[in-house]
């Protein structure tokens, strides 16, 4: 299992940490242990990225680490899933100018320093994963300019965890040897998400 699926795990109530009859969403994680679980995982993927022979870093010999907001727990959110009426697939441009297929499953909708927003979620044919690729006010500045990804939880009776802390670079933010998918016109928020991994400046410009 990746990094990223056993903290989303953690942070969805279903680690061997919690042992409850609870509903995923009633479950409240200790503020310390969900900071402590973040910071820890971006550690984690800090040794990934430098020792891996699969890590996107060209230059591991002076990789010194990711850059990140301070973990943020009111932008941990539990929302919910405003289906669509008809699930069609849409081609999303890649950052390499290919096209890859996805299902827009619906929206989800929230606030970010009192100013509403809203993101389409979308997953692959090919899985069950769901994705959200999005922009904000910090791309291009603070963060990658192309947008950064997040895959919410399925805490089900229509309730997703929308976790901003958990979003992070395409692996194109690191090298141009990858294509990744951009974020649809629909998911360009107006509102700065401070949350998550911010630029890599020793990427491709």
């Amino acid at each position: 299992m990746g990094i990223l699926n056993r903290i989303k795990k953690v942070f969805a109530g279903q680690s061997q940490v919690e042992e409850t009859t609870a509903s995923p969403e009633k479950r409240e994680l200790p503020l310390s242990f969900y900071i402590d679980t973040v910071e820890s995982q971006r550690a984690e993927k800090d040794r990934f990225f430098q020792t891996s022979a699969y890590s996107p870093i060209e230059d591991r010999g002076n990789f010194t680490g990711l850059n990140y907001y301070p973990v943020d727990p009111a932008l941990r959110l539990e929302l919910t899933l405003e289906p669509a009426e008809v699930q069609e697939e849409l081609t999303i441009q890649t950052s390499t100018g290919d096209e890859q297929t996805y299902i827009r499953l619906g929206t989800v909708s929230f606030e970010v320093e009192g100013q509403p927003a809203r993101l389409a979620v979308y997953k692959s044919p090919h899985h069950d994963e769901l994705f959200i690729p999005f922009r904000d006010a910090t791309s291009g500045q603070e963060t990658y300019g192309a947008g950064r990804y997040l895959e919410p939880v399925d805490l089900g009776n229509g309730k997703l965890l929308v976790d901003f802390n958990l979003a992070y670079n395409p692996y194109c933010a690191y090298s141009e040897h990858y294509s990744c998918p951009l974020p649809p016109l629909e998911n360009w928020l107006k509102v700065p998400i401070r949350a998550g991994e911010k630029s890599y400046p020793a990427g491709p410009h």
